[in-house]
């Protein structure tokens, strides 16, 4: 990556050189040929940025999608519904697959809840960025008296990782020493080196084993013991991934929406947490996200808004 980012600045500086000698000889063919290398140079950085948003250790996993009904009633099974809807479509624009995996469905429309899994390239890497509440203002169809109504539904993603953990030991990481068995007090159980001592150099974990009567046997033990220590270290790892995503949520109501889609009395989608706004709900509603998704992947603040 370090490489790519170099040769994208090179390719900057060579346009900046190039539109220089253009506005200094009038050269109109040399300004044509800077535009050229400038447009080379935003490919590369754009490259750049997108390789940097995915760069997460689960980015690349499939992604599961839990949707949940809050306030709102009717109205908010509906609307999850309605995300469930969203995100297939998005999904179905990107190629990925997805499967139902549960779900509840409301006593006259919609889910209560629905859970899916969502199987593709960088999946979770970009449905992350949905993780929260979403907001919907309508004019309900359930209301007789045609009202406006708000409602809520919450949106969690997490990575899909295998059951089983696999835990893979390279050679080169692993110190191997063979030492002299011994017993209490320093007593020498015997006078060939059987003990078998391994460190493994990533993490500095060690294990000592002595209590078999062979070297062979010694290191065996002692193979399944460091790999049943890093299997503990992993487990622990995914956990605190878990629980990192599980301390993002937040109740399911007024003042905790990450994303609110308003349909009336004006048109209007927005992030409130990037600012990035849509004038075209249905478009949005139909799958249309990269422009949210990748403003908040990107870190990008009020995309809307021009430059001061």
């Amino acid at each position: 990556m370090l490489g790519d980012f170099k040769k994208a600045a090179s390719v900057l500086d060579d346009a900046q050189v190039m539109f220089e000698l253009a506005d200094a000889e009038k050269d109109e063919a040399a300004r044509a040929e800077a535009e050229g290398q400038l447009k080379d140079a935003q490919v590369r950085i754009e490259k750049l940025e997108f390789q940097r948003m995915l760069s997460g250790p689960n980015d690349r996993a499939n992604a599961i999608v839990d949707i949940n009904a809050g306030a709102g009633g009717t109205e908010s099974m509906d609307w999850a519904q309605m995300l469930l809807r969203m995100y297939a479509r998005y999904a179905e624009k990107k190629g990925w697959k997805v499967e139902m995996t549960d779900a509840t469905p409301g006593e006259e429309a919609g889910f209560k809840s629905v859970s899916f899994v969502v199987e593709g390239e960088n999946a979770f890497g970009f449905l992350k960025a949905e993780n929260g509440v979403h907001r919907l203002v309508r004019i309900s169809p359930f209301d007789a008296q045609a009202r406006r109504q708000t409602s809520f539904t919450s949106v969690f993603v997490y990575p899909q990782v295998a059951d089983d953990i696999e835990i893979d030991i390279q050679d080169k990481d692993v110190k191997r020493e063979a030492i002299r068995a011994s017993g209490a007090g320093g007593q020498k159980v015997n006078k060939t080196s059987s003990a078998i001592r391994l460190t493994h150099l990533p993490t500095g974990i060690q294990v000592h084993v002595q209590t078999e009567r062979s070297q062979v046997a010694n290191e065996k033990t002692a193979w399944t013991l460091l790999r049943s220590r890093l299997y503990e270290i992993e487990v622990k790892k995914r956990e605190a991934e878990k629980a990192e995503v599980e301390a993002g949520k937040k109740d399911i109501g007024f003042g905790s929406q990450i994303r609110s889609y308003v349909l009336a009395p004006y048109q209007m989608v927005k992030d409130h947490r990037t600012g990035t706004e849509s004038g075209n709900p249905s478009a949005v509603l139909d799958g249309d996200l990269d422009k949210f998704i990748e403003a908040q992947l990107l870190g990008v603040k009020n995309p809307n808004r021009p430059s001061e």
